[in-house]
C-alpha cells in the first residue's frame, strides 16, 4: 500500500498458491476503504495469448467497474472508447447490466491508448494489477514489453502491480539492463507466513470452533508442507471440519494421507508424462524434502543418479514443467502433496 500510494510500481513474486492474488485483492480492498477517490483493477493474464487479449482483459476490467445504470454513462463510454466498441448486455438471471468489448487485433494498440487516457483523465488515482505477468513472454507479438513500458512511464495517476509465479522470467524482465522494465519497479518477494504468526491465527480459529490445535500439531502441518499457504490451508480446513477435539501430529498425518490418496490417480498421470530418469530424480528430491546441492556428489551417489550433466538437464525440464520448484538455494517438489505421496511411494 505504501509503495502504490507513493507512486512506486511493484513486482510481486512467489510460487503459485502462496497467496499473491489474495494479497492483491486484500490490498485493493484496504486502499479503497481508506480513500474513496481511487479505482483498482485486477487483470489475470494467465489465459491470455496475445497483446490483443491482454488489452481485451484490461478493457473488461475497467469497464466492469463502471455504473452502467445511467444512460448518459453508457453514451459517454461508447463515445470515449471508440476503438473498443463496448456493448451493453443484461444478465438473464439478475437483470444487471454489464459491458463487454469487441476488440480487433489491429486496433489493440490504439485501444490501449484510449484506456490509459480514460484512466488518466478520470480524476482518480488508479491501481492496476497484472497477475501472471510473465505470460506476455509467450506472446507471438513483438516488443510487447517495450510497448507497455512506453505507455506506463508516461502515466502519473496510474500505478501497477506486476505479479507472477515464474521467478526467473520476472527477474529477467525487471532486473536485466537489457530489458525495457529494468529497475522500474520495487521488487517484492512473497514468502511463507511466519510459523508463529500463522499458528496464532489458526489456533484462535480452532478455539472458536471448540477445538484445540496443539502447537506440535500445527508444526507438523507447517513443516511437512514447507509453510506453503494453499496447502496448509487445505489441511487446516479438513481438520476444522473433522471436529476432533484435540488436533495432534498423528491426526494431522492421517489427514494428509487421506488428501494425497484422493489425488493418487492425478499423481500417476504426472509420472506418466515424464521420463523414467526424471521420475527417479523427482522421487529422490521428494525423499529429501529439499535439496540444496542437487548436483552434489553425495546426493548423486545416494540415489545412483549418474552424471551431473544428465541431472542438470532433467532438473531444467522438471522446473519448466512446474513439477520442481527452484527456490534459488534449493529444489523442492512444487506440489507439496505430490511430494509427500512420492516420498511415501518409494
Amino acid at each position: 500500500m505504501s509503495a502504490l500510494r507513493n507512486g512506486r510500481n511493484v513486482t510481486l513474486i512467489s510460487p503459485r498458491r502462496m497467496g499473491k492474488t489474495g494479497l492483491i485483492h486484500h490490498t485493493f480492498h484496504l486502499i479503497k476503504g481508506k480513500d474513496k477517490n481511487v479505482s483498482c483493477y485486477y487483470v489475470d493474464l494467465y489465459q491470455t495469448d496475445s497483446f490483443a487479449s491482454l488489452v481485451r482483459q484490461l478493457a473488461n476490467a475497467v469497464l466492469g467497474t463502471l455504473d452502467t445504470r445511467e444512460t448518459k454513462v453508457m453514451k459517454s463510454v461508447a463515445a470515449f472508447f471508440k476503438s473498443l466498441r463496448p456493448t451493453l448486455s443484461l444478465d438473464p438471471i439478475t437483470g444487471e447490466p454489464s459491458f463487454s468489448v469487441d476488440l480487433q487485433p489491429q486496433t489493440a494498440e490504439h485501444s490501449l491508448t484510449e484506456i490509459f487516457q480514460y484512466l488518466e483523465q478520470s480524476g482518480r488515482q488508479c491501481y492496476i494489477a497484472f497477475d501472471e505477468f510473465q505470460s506476455i513472454e509467450g506472446y507471438d507479438d513483438k516488443n510487447v514489453e517495450a510497448l507497455l513500458r512506453s505507455y506506463i512511464q508516461r502515466l502519473s495517476s496510474v500505478h501497477f502491480v506486476f505479479s507472477g509465479s515464474q521467478r526467473h522470467l520476472l527477474e529477467e524482465m525487471f532486473a536485466s539492463a537489457a530489458r525495457p522494465f529494468f529497475q522500474s519497479t520495487q521488487m517484492m518477494p512473497l514468502k511463507e507466513i511466519a510459523e508463529e504468526s500463522y499458528y496464532s491465527f489458526a489456533k484462535d480459529k480452532f478455539k472458536g470452533h471448540g477445538q484445540q490445535l496443539t502447537e506440535d500439531g500445527f508444526h507438523t502441518v507447517y513443516t511437512l508442507l514447507h509453510g506453503h499457504t494453499w496447502y496448509v490451508q487445505m489441511v487446516l480446513n479438513r481438520l476444522y471440519e473433522s471436529y476432533d477435539p484435540v488436533i495432534t501430529p498423528a491426526i494431522v498425518s492421517q489427514t494428509i494421507q487421506v488428501i494425497t490418496e484422493e489425488s493418487e490417480a492425478t499423481y500417476q498421470t504426472f509420472l506418466r508424462l515424464i521420463t523414467p530418469f526424471q521420475r527417479r530424480l523427482l522421487r529422490a528430491i521428494a525423499s529429501e524434502g529439499s535439496v540444496k546441492e542437487v548436483l552434489g556428489k553425495d546426493f548423486l551417489m545416494k540415489y545412483h543418479l549418474g552424471a551431473p550433466s544428465t541431472v542438470r538437464s532433467a532438473v531444467k525440464s522438471l522446473v519448466d514443467k512446474e513439477l520442481l520448484l527452484d527456490q534459488n538455494d534449493s529444489y523442492e517438489v512444487y506440489d507439496r502433496f505430490f511430494g509427500i505421496w512420492l516420498a511415501r511411494e518409494r
